[in-house]
């Protein structure tokens, strides 16, 4: 199984070169049409779907310490390509998820602006709203 993670917003983002060496991917990896759809419907509240591959989804959890820095640093890089997107005022919503869970119900919701990253968790199936 995969973890993946999508990303909604209200503004178009042009998908990156699959061949990319980027670390955040905008385009299918894990997921295909239909999961977009899926979650489009059943999690975020925005105009357009994008799966956000890293590798891996972005997920905080406490007992992942290797793999908590590396998402650390991916939600960054993520919240830093978003900056040049949104305007003040405009949000993102990410939602990481398995492959094939992407319409089970969620297990939380976190809404940001300004945050420290180390004092965030985001767990598996969080929508989590980050405000410009």
């Amino acid at each position: 199984m995969s973890l993946a993670s999508y990303i909604g917003c209200n503004v178009e983002i042009p998908l990156t070169d699959p061949d990319s060496n980027d670390v955040i991917v905008f385009g299918p990896c894990f997921s295909d049409e239909s999961k977009l759809e899926i979650v489009q419907e059943f999690q975020v509240q925005t105009s357009y779907t994008y799966e956000v591959s890293t590798s891996w989804g972005i997920e905080l959890v406490e007992w992942q310490k290797k793999e908590k820095k590396e998402a650390k640093k991916k939600l960054l890089a993520l919240c830093s390509i978003m900056e040049g997107y949104l305007n003040d005022g405009d949000y993102f919503e990410l939602f990481s998820c398995w492959v094939g869970d992407e319409d089970k119900e969620r297990m939380g919701k976190l809404k940001l602006n300004h945050f420290h990253i180390d004092e965030i968790c985001i767990s598996e199936r969080t929508l989590i709203r980050i405000e410009k």
